[in-house]
């Protein structure tokens, strides 16, 4: 069995990682699962493969406790209210989570996916997205109230205050990379964003409450090898306005579309918030920049050439473009 145990996880490639941890944890689930594990791998951090000779596994990390028994809670809420369209955990019949070295563990279905790994890059993509993003809504909506005092409230505005907040704060290292013009007009953008807001705070609040979903990033989607389209991880879902999360949809795919307004009109769903001032305002906020920036400091990752080559490519490659766009936008506004 040893000899097994450290083929089938020596085997794979663990990213550079420890090895030796690995192969504990394999241990640990082997004495602790109801089948034996064939391999186990880390497909990203916190976040594993398990192989059996029948089944696959995702296995994940949770810290605390009580952030994996809400996610089992809400998943399972999810299905029942017939929402099908993410994984459920499974049911290993245990009295206790898994619990190894400090760390608790669920137990994911695994769901197989397409050759073709889901992007924004397709227009077929974005759109089946945002219909599921749509669906999910509507399904969350109906479990705002049982959730409403378990989960903590988002509030839009203030999450961007603080974001800028935090972009001023590091501006001084971020100068040594970017020309301060160009930092100066993405602060005035983000000011005059807030602004807006604030004063059409009254629409935003009149807006649907739901369960947010707060992480609409690509790789949080999953085309099945059978074409349908999943939504995955509620590490960051939230109490609040439906708005939310439709913004941070737009943020996310204005790169793939080129910036442009025209083409973000072409979203049935989003149509109605684009008359609207408050979702306009919204929209010129640089939160992607803002986020990577922030996280480029605070992870110290700033002698990583690769890393920060990423981040000017995004900063400076469709700068012009997404000035047309927040002029596009400002047009708008003020019809």
């Amino acid at each position: 069995m040893g000899v097994l145990l450290t083929k089938a996880v020596i085997s794979k490639d663990n990213g550079g990682r420890d090895d030796l941890e690995l192969n504990r944890l394999f241990t640990y689930l082997n004495g602790q699962l109801p089948f034996v594990l064939t391999d186990l791998k880390r497909i990203r951090k916190n976040v594993f493969k398990i192989r059996t000779d029948k089944e696959q596994y995702i296995l994940k990390e949770f810290s605390p406790s009580h952030r994996l028994k809400l996610q089992e809670t809400f998943t399972s809420s999810l299905k029942n209210e017939g929402f099908d369209s993410t994984y459920q955990f499974v049911d290993i019949a245990r009295d206790a989570p898994l619990y190894f070295q400090g760390r608790f563990f669920g137990l994911l279905e695994y769901i197989p996916s397409s050759q073709m790994p889901f992007t924004y890059g397709t227009s077929k993509n974005r759109k089946d997205a945002l219909r599921l993003l749509h669906q999910y809504h509507e399904t969350t909506a109906k479990l705002y109230p049982r959730y409403k005092t378990l989960l903590p409230a988002f509030d839009q505005i203030a999450k961007w205050d603080d974001r800028l907040t935090g972009f001023l704060q590091n501006i001084s290292l971020i100068k040594l990379f970017i020309y301060a013009d160009i930092l100066d007009e993405f602060v005035g953008w983000a000011k005059w964003s807030l602004s807006g807001m604030k004063e059409t705070y009254e629409w935003l609040e009149y807006q649907p409450k739901v369960v947010l979903h707060g992480d609409v990033a690509f790789h949080n989607f999953l085309r099945g090898e059978d074409d349908r389209l999943y939504v995955l991880d509620f590490d960051l879902i939230s109490n609040g306005y439906v708005y939310s999360d439709y913004l941070q949809f737009a943020n996310r795919i204005l790169p793939s579309i080129g910036w442009s307004f025209n083409e973000l009109q072409s979203f049935k769903i989003l149509k109605p918030y684009l008359s609207e001032k408050g979702f306009l305002y919204g929209l010129i906020y640089p939160s992607d920049i803002f986020r990577e920036w922030n996280r480029i400091i605070r992870e110290r990752m700033y002698n990583d050439r690769v890393k920060i080559k990423n981040v000017l490519e995004m900063t400076y490659s469709q700068l012009e473009k997404r000035r047309t766009f927040i002029h596009d936008v400002k047009m708008e506004i003020g019809s």
